[in-house]
Formats: C-alpha cells, sequence, structure tokens
C-alpha cells in the first residue's frame, strides 16, 4: 500500500479498501470464535443423551471451554510482542480449528471435553489479537469504526448461534457444530497469510511467570466459583466459596505485581489514563447488566412461552437487526465527535427499551411489542459497546494496543461471567419467591409440566423474569457514572500511532 493512507486527514474518513481486507479476516476468526460458545450451549442435553452421562459431566462442554479461554487470553498482549501479532493470529486459528476437527470425532464425554479446552486454547487468542491487527492497521482516527465492524459477530453471535446450532442439532448431526468450523478456519488462515502485514516480534520481550501463574489460574478459579456459586443459588456454599475466593486472592496478587513489575503481563498503568480507566469501569457495569439481560430473554421465551431453541433465537434477532443499523454509525460519530456523547446517547436508549422490555413483560405479552423493543434495545447496543471499546484504544500507540485489547477482554470474560451468574442466581430466587420452595430448582423444568398446570405458573414465571430484568436496568443506570469520563473530543493523530501499512 502506498504511504498516503498512513495520515488520515480526515476523522471521519472512511475506510480504504487494505483496511476493509484485514476487517474481514479478523471479523472471520471472530465469528468462529464467538459463535461457537451459544451454538453449543443450545446442544448441551442432546450431548448429554448421545453419551449417555449426566448433565453435571456435559456441562464441562461449555465450562472447559470458558475456563481454558480465562487462563490463555492474559498472554496474549506478551505473544503478540514477542511472536509478531500475525503468526500469534494463525496459531490461534489454527489451534481452534485442530480442537474443533478433534471435538467433531469425539468418541466420549471425556474427549470431548478435552478438546473442548483445545479449542478455547485458541479461541482465547483470535478476538484480542484479531483487535489488535484492526486497530493498529486503521490508526487511532478511524479506530471507532473498526472497532463497529469487529462487534458485529461479538453482538450477532448470542442470537445466531441457537438459530444455527438448533438447525444443525435437529436436522443435521450434533458433530457439525463442531465441523462448521473448519471451511471458515481454513479460509481464515488463507486469506491471514495473504493479507495480513507480517509485524516484527519483539525478542527481548520476557513473559512475567510471575503474573501468568497468578492471573491465568486465578481468572480461571474466579469464573469457575462464579459459575458454581450460581448452579447453587448459593456463592457462599464451600464448593463454590473456595474457588471464587482463592481465584480473587490471586487476581488481587497479580494487581500488586502489575503495578510494580518492571515488564507486568498485563500493563495496568494504563488505567492511570483517564479515558482507558473510564472505559474500563464502563464496560464492567454495562457487561454485566446486558450479559447478564442476554441470558434472561431466551429462557423466558423457552420456558414461559414454551419456544424452542431455534424460535428463540428467532425471536432475538431483532436486537440484531437493531445494533447492525447503529454499528457504523456510530463508529463513524466515535471518531468525528469523541465516543463519549456517543456512547452517552447509547445508553440512554438501551436503558430505555431494557425498562420498556421490563415494564411490558407479562406471560402473554404480544412478539411484536417485544420484538420492538429488542429493536431499539439493538440501536442502543450499536452506539455503546464498541464506541466504548475504541475510547479505550484511541489514544494508545502501537505497542500498548495490545496489552490493551488483552486487558479489555480479560474485563469482558468476567463481566460476562458475572452478569450470568448474577441473574441466574436473582431469577432463580425471584421463580422460589413467586413459585414456592420447590419450583425455582430448575429454570429449564417446564418442558414436561403439564398445560393445565403451565398455565398457572405462567403469570408468576413471567413476574420473576419480569422482576430479575429491573435489576439490569439498575446496574445500567450506573454504568452512566464511569461513562460520563469518556472523551468526547476526536483523537489527536502523531506519528507514533498513524496506520500501518497493509504490505
Amino acid at each position: 500500500m502506498a504511504d498516503g493512507p498512513l495520515k488520515e486527514p480526515d476523522a471521519g474518513g472512511g475506510l480504504d479498501r487494505g483496511v476493509l481486507a484485514v476487517a474481514g479476516v479478523v471479523v472471520l476468526g471472530a465469528i468462529m470464535s464467538i459463535l461457537d460458545v451459544t451454538v453449543v450451549n443450545v446442544a448441551i442435553n442432546d450431548l448429554a443423551k448421545e453419551f449417555n452421562t449426566s448433565l453435571a459431566t456435559i456441562q464441562w462442554v461449555a465450562t472447559g471451554y470458558t475456563l481454558a479461554l480465562a487462563t490463555v487470553i492474559p498472554i496474549t498482549g506478551w505473544a503478540s510482542a514477542r511472536f509478531g501479532t500475525k503468526r500469534l493470529y494463525m496459531i490461534s486459528i489454527g489451534l481452534f480449528v485442530i480442537g474443533s476437527m478433534l471435538a467433531g470425532v469425539a468418541w466420549s464425554a471425556e474427549s470431548l471435553i478435552a478438546f473442548r479446552v483445545l479449542q478455547g486454547l485458541g479461541g482465547g487468542m483470535i478476538m484480542p489479537a484479531g483487535m489488535t491487527i484492526l486497530t493498529q492497521a486503521a490508526g487511532p482516527q478511524r479506530v471507532g469504526q473498526v472497532m463497529s465492524i469487529v462487534g458485529v459477530p461479538m453482538l450477532l453471535g448470542p442470537i445466531l448461534g441457537p438459530i444455527i446450532g438448533g438447525y444443525l442439532v435437529d436436522d443435521v448431526s450434533w458433530r457439525w457444530i463442531f465441523f462448521i468450523n473448519l471451511p471458515i478456519g481454513i479460509v481464515a488462515l488463507v486469506l491471514s497469510a495473504r493479507i495480513l502485514k507480517r509485524d516484527q516480534p519483539k525478542r527481548t520481550e520476557r513473559l512475567d511467570f510471575i503474573g501468568l501463574a497468578l492471573l491465568s489460574p486465578g481468572l480461571a478459579s474466579l469464573i469457575y466459583g462464579v459459575a458454581k456459586g450460581a448452579e447453587f443459588k448459593d456463592f457462599l456454599k464451600p464448593e463454590a466459596l473456595v474457588f471464587w475466593a482463592v481465584g480473587a486472592v490471586l487476581v488481587v496478587g497479580f494487581v500488586i505485581r502489575a503495578l510494580n513489575a518492571r515488564n507486568p503481563l498485563i500493563d495496568l498503568r494504563l488505567l492511570k489514563r483517564r479515558s482507558v480507566a473510564a472505559a474500563s469501569g464502563t464496560m464492567v457495569l454495562f457487561m454485566i447488566a446486558f450479559m447478564g439481560a442476554m441470558l434472561l430473554l431466551p429462557l423466558y421465551y423457552q420456558t414461559v412461552r414454551g419456544e424452542g431453541a431455534l424460535q428463540s433465537g428467532l425471536l432475538l434477532a431483532p436486537q440484531g437487526l437493531g445494533a447492525m443499523v447503529t454499528m457504523p454509525i456510530g463508529g463513524k460519530l466515535t471518531d468525528r465527535i469523541g465516543p463519549g456523547r456517543v456512547v452517552l446517547v447509547g445508553m440512554v436508549v438501551v436503558v430505555l427499551s431494557v425498562s420498556g422490555f421490563a415494564a411490558v413483560l407479562e406471560a402473554d405479552t404480544s412478539y411484536w411489542a417485544l420484538g420492538g423493543a429488542l429493536f431499539v434495545m439493538g440501536l442502543g447496543m450499536g452506539m455503546t459497546m464498541m464506541p466504548t471499546m475504541a475510547a479505550a484504544i484511541q489514544t494508545l500507540v502501537h505497542d500498548e494496543v495490545p496489552r490493551a485489547s488483552t486487558m479489555l477482554n480479560i474485563i469482558q470474560q468476567v463481566s460476562s461471567s458475572i452478569g450470568f451468574a448474577l441473574m441466574s442466581v436473582l431469577l432463580a430466587n425471584q421463580l422460589t419467591a413467586n413459585l414456592g420452595g420447590g419450583a425455582g430448582g430448575g429454570i429449564g423444568s417446564t418442558e414436561k409440566v403439564p398445560p393445565e398446570i403451565m398455565k398457572k405458573i405462567a403469570g408468576p414465571m413471567a413476574d420473576a423474569f419480569q422482576h430479575t430484568i429491573w435489576y439490569s436496568a439498575g446496574l445500567l443506570l450506573l454504568a452512566f457514572l464511569p461513562a460520563l469520563l469518556l472523551p468526547r473530543k476526536k483523537p489527536e493523530t502523531s506519528a507514533a500511532d498513524a496506520p500501518m501499512p497493509m504490505h
């Protein structure tokens, strides 16, 4: 590519062909890793029957993948510098494809769990490495636009996953929920080799082994403990308490280490910058609230309304359509006027739509009314999540981007896990309060409930969902506080952070 595009004269300038090509490669990888989570979740019951095992055992197909993600994400920043981001990205996709192929030929629950862990080791590095490649290619003046592109699979994954997974499990074979990754991964590898620019590794970069020994097991233990607490509906139960408490101690130990080490695994000193700190705080609260709400919506459709996984996914589609409308607009506005104003508008829309959804939610609410609220929710999401990430990255230079991308992905992973666990417990407790002690035991247990009994409990169940979604709206309101500190001006361009050439 010629030198001309290295300086962006207009903050609102469009993305040139080279950057769009890089974006296509990154989106392919992101689609694989994000869709895989929701596609597999749909098949859990079928996998338990296939391998004649309990749900408690087969659940490790999902949990093992999540824990592998948490373990490997922290080393992405170091590995990007040490081996080069292009090489790391291709290795990650390769590991993910190999894990997918092996998972597709699994012969037992134990083998499937092991191969899912291998998948997670690759999948955990795909998103942070891809974000680094794309943001460095575009430069700070166009970060908003490239973040809106990366955000497409992040928002559509939870919606398309149940649709694709439901179709494959019902009409093809559960093995194809893994085999489907092979052609996508191979195409992504070929395009990565041809399109992505080879960056120079830093041979002197040393891995912070102490930081890694604290953070990776700390995150895995914390997420596992939180998940177990949600499963037991009691975070103080010893089987959960031990894990999340040990995880929290290890993570705190890492924070102390990172603030004092010369070359930490993740440079938490970046949080001294107002834009990074404000974006991180906004993301924590937003992800806990919104991802928690995203857990509730398909459960409402499946348990209260009796819809299947495929139908539930289709009913959630309006949210993705709304996000697709505003994402490109939000990205361009972020680059023109700064992310702060865009995020605040987006959050107002999200809070109003979540509140509206909760206000009308009953056992027989019109699907058109719920779909309209979801569409508006998507409009707000398109102007919120990715502009928030852009706010953290816009002020950084090339060498800082991999560390920041890693940190933001860890925040997303941990916050999502906390959101899922928190809303699960709140919903279960509310179901117990509304239906009696024995009714809150299993959220997905209404499938075998006789129709005449279901008519009687549908109303109280809908009330439980409504009550829980109000908690999500309250947490979203709290996210306004750090969002007020996001930068409201477009970033300055400097020689240090000009876009990288494509070739």
